[in-house]
């Protein structure tokens, strides 16, 4: 069975379409910016910091962003009154020049360069972006991971869980897994599950004498599947829902297992209860979530799975988003991985 099979070509299509990045307000993308060019374009404040010139002038440093990345912008003229104006997360119209300076393209903004403007004044698929990599692809790699299966309880789990539901298929294929710190854009949760899912495949392979295969390939399928109501994609970006704040996609995600368990007759408690354990330890540790720690040899070959795949993405992502020069640079300081990163141009092999 394929994707197409269980939820049309109708929805495909739509896939493409967010897939598709033209231009379709006639405004630029940050992709489309370079040296010298005048600038009029709408934009989301990622993040900002007042500063001070070495002759005590004032000046707001700010990263603005779309779907296509980021760009560094310095405010000269009205730095105080917009540190105190401007939010993460708000969108704004502005007018300025693009420059180099220390090898990465910056936007100078004029005297009159930054407009708030509010939901309804904008298209917000401007910001919502989108995997690269192919929908179909990947889902249909998930359902082979499942037919491949030899345990046929938990691969009676995954069917009524990934081929039978959907309502959860449709929204599974085109979740975010984030609101922020990773794959936090339209897919990401389908394209991080499947990239765990691999891992998990060559950590099976590597320790096949400690690892049930079947049981961890599981694990990294169904850990996150909570978050396809954990978050919600509006006009004003990725938000987490009511559930999602009040109960969590680890509670949520026991639910959807307990509920599919209970139709298969015979499901072994045992079973059960090791896959439960995978799902409600795999952030790894109490503070980071986990309501368990990992107690066995899959649970804690899935916990660092998840987050090496989430720790790859964080740095692949600012890479993407703050590097625009030819030579290596530092990016901004990124409060959720607690450092800088040092990025390279990976096209030319800097």
């Amino acid at each position: 069975m394929k994707l197409r099979d269980i939820i049309g070509n109708e929805i495909l299509s739509q896939i493409n379409d967010d897939q598709d990045k033209t231009n379709k307000d006639g405004l630029p993308f940050v992709s489309d910016l370079r040296p010298g060019s005048s600038v009029l374009s709408i934009f989301k404040v990622h993040s900002k910091r007042i500063q001070e010139a070495r002759d005590g002038k004032k000046f707001l440093l700010l990263t603005l962003s779309d779907k296509t990345g980021a760009i560094r912008a310095i405010d000269w003229f009205n730095a105080e009154h917009n540190d105190d104006t401007l939010e993460q997360g708000t969108v704004v119209r502005i007018s300025g020049r693009v420059v180099v300076y220390e090898d990465r393209q910056q936007l100078n903004l004029d005297s009159e360069g930054i407009q708030v403007l509010e939901i309804g004044q904008y298209d917000p698929e401007r910001f919502m972006a989108v995997t690269t990599k192919d929908i179909p692809q990947m889902y249909d790699d998930l359902l082979g991971l499942i037919n491949n299966m030899s345990e046929e309880h938990i691969k009676a789990l995954l069917r009524d869980i990934f081929e039978n539901d959907k309502k959860f298929i449709e929204k599974f294929i085109i979740s975010p897994a984030a609101a922020k710190v990773h794959h936090a854009y339209k897919g990401g949760l389908l394209e991080h599950t499947m990239s765990v899912a691999e891992l998990c495949v060559f950590f099976a392979t590597k320790y096949s004498d400690s690892i049930d295969r079947d049981l961890l390939i599981a694990g990294a399928l169904l850990h996150d599947i909570g978050k396809v109501y954990e978050y919600a994609v509006t006009p004003a970006g990725i938000d987490r829902t009511n559930d999602g704040e009040l109960v969590g996609h680890i509670a949520m995600g026991i639910e959807m297992v307990g509920r599919a368990i209970a139709k298969i007759q015979g499901f072994p408690r045992y079973l059960q209860t090791e896959i439960k354990h995978l799902l409600l330890s795999h952030h790894g540790e109490m503070e980071w979530g986990s309501p368990v720690i990992p107690k066995t040899t899959e649970a804690i070959v899935l916990h660092m799975a998840d987050d090496l795949d989430s720790k790859v993405a964080q740095f692949r992502e600012i890479e993407e988003r703050e590097f625009n020069g030819s030579t290596a640079s530092w990016s901004n300081y990124d409060r959720f991985l607690n450092r800088r990163v040092f990025m390279k141009n990976r096209r030319s092999g800097d």
